[in-house]
């Protein structure tokens, strides 16, 4: 089930991101600022720490028709929540998505909704907005381009702990399925890692993730 809805987001999100730059009217100065080519890179607004609260300045960014890496994105995880009501138990969908372009960019979105579908187009826009830059570093010598984490990184989020250490080139990410994934996504492409409590929580597992990278 989680594969089918994955695919069928990506393949409706990629015609609908097209159609909403087209028809896009900001609302934010930043957002007009963008779409008048007035800020030609997003690392621009990392630069000053600007709120990004479009995501579609996100999306004018990483064209895939005119960027060299584009955005993917993954549904990780969907869980069902309950809340207990007067009227019995309220069923909703938590959606968890990773989203990164390989090359320096990740972001984790989560959202609730009643319906599945629902629940993975919010938790793509949160990612979207979430986007943030990921330090990379050297193992040794600087020769080509940034490849690990640039130093010894550890952190928490719940019970679950991550330390990740660098590695020489060509080592790949040593870890778990899901810091691979988050860390592909990011870009960093050798990288020790260990990783301690209750890591089948995946929520806090990719939360952790995102905040040692930063």
């Amino acid at each position: 089930m989680l594969s089918s809805y994955s695919h069928f987001q990506r393949f409706e999100g990629r015609g609908s991101a097209e159609d909403d730059l087209k028809n896009w009217v900001p609302v934010t100065k930043l957002g007009r600022l963008v779409k008048e080519g007035k800020i030609v890179s997003i690392e621009e607004i990392y630069l000053h720490s600007l709120p990004i609260k479009e995501y579609q300045i996100i999306d004018y960014f990483f064209q895939p028709n005119e960027c060299s890496h584009p955005l993917k994105d993954d549904v990780v995880k969907i869980m069902p929540v309950q809340k207990q009501t007067r009227a019995g138990q309220r069923t909703r969908f938590k959606a968890f998505v990773a989203i990164g372009d390989g090359n320096g960019h990740c972001g984790l979105g989560v959202k609730c909704a009643k319906e599945v579908a629902t629940a993975i187009r919010g938790a793509i826009i949160s990612a979207k907005l979430s986007l943030i830059p990921v330090r990379r570093g050297y193992w040794g010598n600087k020769i080509g381009d940034p490849h690990t984490v640039p130093m010894k990184v550890s952190g928490k989020c719940g019970s679950v702990r991550i330390r990740l250490v660098p590695a020489p080139r060509g080592t790949q990410i040593v870890g778990a399925p899901t810091t691979k994934k988050m860390l592909n996504f990011a870009g960093i492409k050798d990288c020790f890692s260990s990783s301690c409590g209750k890591t089948k929580t995946k929520g806090n597992f990719l939360r952790v993730c995102v905040n040692i990278i930063k």
